[in-house]
């Protein structure tokens, strides 16, 4: 396989690319390759222009505030996945990267890349909206930010304008007194997930359940808050028959057809399941030190 014949560009700041973004409609961005460079192998991408931004120094920050990691677009899968502080501040962000693929892609893929990318069945856009998180991009018109809710439109489809480049994507930091939890299902690991879940949520001190943020991949057109799950375990106490609600409730979620990979009744039973395993596990940490 080999992709289509392309113009290559490497850019060396954020408006040089902004610039060559505007003269070609038909563009795509190079940073990890890793989503991209299939989708071209496979004809499934043909775009006359490749812009390579992997040179734009300021993309390869990581920034860390009280409140708030923010990622740069050419930081790689793996960096994040190591990064001790990233870990402290929000754990999930680990457990989820080493669901992620492969370790040799992780080493070269990057986190923005594979938001921007929006693939359905991947786990970090289920991780973003589960956290409340946003993308940076910036454009011809300056700088936006993009919570997630309103980022993923569809299937590899996103609120991106032709003209813009994703910057960076910020993440919450996590408080000392929440629990978290990520796991999914696919055929073999590393393969894109069937069905994956993502919780964070709170407890209180009498054991009521006072937040609860769940995001599913895999089971839909784009990635999907588990908005009825919540609201059975917000305001009590995570006892199993609350658990079991919750896990039933996400069932009516699932909306991906019967496909070669699974068929919606299973979807669904698997997705039950994930949503009562992961909610134990979160509340088991709730309250603990990030270890």
């Amino acid at each position: 396989m080999k992709p289509p014949q392309f113009e290559y560009q490497r850019v060396l700041t954020i408006e040089d690319a902004i610039e060559a973004l505007a003269t070609n409609e038909s563009t795509a961005i190079l940073a990890g390759g890793q989503s991209l460079i299939p989708t071209l192998n496979f004809r499934l991408g043909m775009p006359d222009n490749l812009i390579d931004i992997s040179r734009i120094p300021s993309l390869s920050q990581i920034e860390l505030t009280e409140t708030e990691i923010t990622i740069g677009a050419m930081v790689r899968q793996r960096q994040v996945e190591l990064h001790d502080d990233i870990k402290q501040a929000n754990p999930i962000l680990r457990e989820t990267l080493a669901h992620v693929a492969h370790l040799v892609i992780r080493n070269r893929g990057t986190l923005v890349g594979s938001l921007a990318h929006a693939d359905a069945a991947a786990e970090l856009p289920a991780v973003l909206l589960a956290c409340g998180g946003r993308v940076v991009v910036v454009g011809p018109n300056g700088e936006r930010s993009i919570a997630a809710d309103d980022f993923f439109r569809f299937h590899l489809t996103t609120d991106l304008k032709p003209n813009e480049l994703i910057t960076a994507a910020s993440f919450p930091v996590l408080p000392p007194d929440a629990g978290w939890a990520f796991g999914e299902m696919a055929r073999r690991r590393g393969d894109y997930a069937i069905a994956g879940v993502c919780v964070i949520l709170r407890i209180d001190s009498s054991g009521n359940c006072t937040d609860a943020n769940l995001g599913a991949c895999g089971i839909a057109s784009r990635p999907v808050r588990l908005l009825e799950a919540e609201r059975i375990l917000i305001g009590n106490r995570l006892e199993v028959d609350v658990i079991d609600a919750a896990g039933e409730a996400a069932r009516e979620a699932v909306q991906a057809p019967d496909d070669n990979q699974a068929s919606l009744a299973y979807r669904q039973q698997v997705l039950a399941t994930l949503v009562r395993r992961n909610v134990a596990r979160a509340a088991a940490r709730a309250g603990a030190p990030h270890e």
